[in-house]
């Protein structure tokens, strides 16, 4: 049995007193190490045809879809609807996207000259013009709006004019339709990295003819692990909608059930103190191929995410109910977000499958290292028990949503 796509707009966070849990789906920022979660995700959709047939996806089981980066995209093509009102990609589908555009939107230069080429072209503008990413992503998303999605999203960019994050969510979109942007323009902007792609400018008006510009850059300024984000979203719904779903106490995490993937970080070999201590802003900008002040920043922002709704979910004993599957212990090519060769991207795969083996692990709250769960089982095991729990909760919400005997009488 599948949920009608449209029962899962907004005025369907109301159901959620229908059934036991609220459920959120996370994808990190990262390049092209989106391959990685999308390898997670295809795993994770493949559970649930099992359970419930082949029309079966992960719009149809997540209250909340939220993507920061690459990740944005990746929210937006799993939860914007096709011609038939279903989602416009399936997982399956994400994985080979990434094969087949990411050489084009990261161009390589190959040898000495090109090396250098491309360094004159990071000092004098961005790395990449980014004219086919806008492309690919106009193309893919047309003219469809946040408030059209499949299922609720949330989508963090950061506005360099303000100075302030702009968060990009269907329930805000619906409350004020300024804010009810194309996707398209949203996933530029939240996909529009410092030093890689060029930041984004544009202007959305509601039929009343109010308008907002926003002059945005990469989401994961603000947070490249969207979770947080998310969860706040969720519960601004849940609170306004149904204050009575939280019956005991103010917020009962044990009725959330969040998936957060992240895109693989380097946990080693990365920059010492002796090092930065001589670098001036080319150094922060330019050391070994890689960019040391945006993998900070960003990697700085994912990690805290984890380390705060881990204290949460542990303190509230609802630790189950929160899986974060990241690999941390990236090297070489494969950390980077835009080398796009053959051999790095199908690396990238391989790291993605062979996360799935690796067992669930978690941050320890003193150390601040990710360490495997004792008897914890590994991510496939564990995205499989989710997958049942998902299943469970959405045949559950179906069943109470329908009309009682008395009801259909009357």
């Amino acid at each position: 049995m599948n949920i009608n796509a449209s029962s899962y707009d907004l005025s369907h966070m109301q159901s959620c007193a229908n059934g036991n849990l609220i459920t959120i789906l996370s994808i990190d920022g990262g390049g092209i190490r989106g391959i990685i979660p999308a390898t997670i995700l295809e795993f994770l959709e493949a559970q649930l045809k099992e359970l419930d047939g082949e029309d079966a996806r992960l719009a149809d089981y997540f209250d909340m879809i939220a993507g920061t980066s690459t990740g944005g995209l990746v929210t937006a093509m799993l939860a914007a609807p096709n011609e038939n009102n279903r989602p416009l990609y399936a997982a399956k589908d994400i994985k080979p996207f990434y094969l087949e555009n990411s050489p084009k939107i990261f161009p390589q230069r190959c040898g000495l000259l090109g090396w250098v080429m491309g360094l004159l072209n990071s000092v004098m503008g961005p790395k990449y013009d980014g004219k086919y990413l806008h492309q690919i992503i106009r193309k893919n998303l047309g003219d469809t709006r946040l408030n059209e999605t499949l299922t609720n999203i949330t989508i963090p960019t950061f506005d360099i004019k303000t100075l302030e994050p702009t968060i990009f969510s269907t329930y805000e979109a619906k409350r004020r339709a300024v804010l009810d942007a194309r996707l398209s323009d949203i996933c530029i902007g939240t996909s529009a990295a410092p030093t890689y792609l060029p930041a984004y400018y544009f202007k959305n008006q509601d039929e009343q003819g109010n308008s907002l510009e926003f002059n945005l850059v990469d989401g994961g300024v603000a947070s490249n692990n969207p979770t947080l984000v998310a969860l706040s979203e969720v519960t601004k719904q849940v609170f306004e909608r149904n204050p009575g779903f939280f019956p005991i106490k103010p917020m009962d995490y044990g009725r959330f059930l969040v998936i957060s993937v992240g895109t693989g970080t380097r946990k080693s070999e990365n920059y010492s103190a002796k090092s930065a201590a001589k670098w001036g802003v080319l150094g922060w900008l330019f050391n070994g191929g890689s960019t040391p002040i945006i993998d900070v920043f960003m990697q700085a922002s994912a990690d805290m995410v984890d380390l705060h709704v881990s204290v949460v979910f542990q303190a509230l004993h609802s630790e189950l109910n929160y899986l974060r599957i990241q690999e941390d212990n990236l090297t070489g090519g494969v950390s980077s977000v835009d080398l796009s060769t053959d051999e790095n991207l199908e690396k990238l795969v391989q790291i993605g499958e062979n996360l799935l083996k690796k067992p669930v692990s978690r941050v320890n709250l003193e150390t601040g290292v990710f360490e495997p769960i004792e008897n914890g089982g590994t991510n496939e095991e564990a995205l499989k028990k989710f997958a049942k729990m998902l299943s469970e909760e959405k045949r559950l919400r179906q069943l109470k949503s329908r009309p009682s005997i008395n009801e259909t009488s009357n």
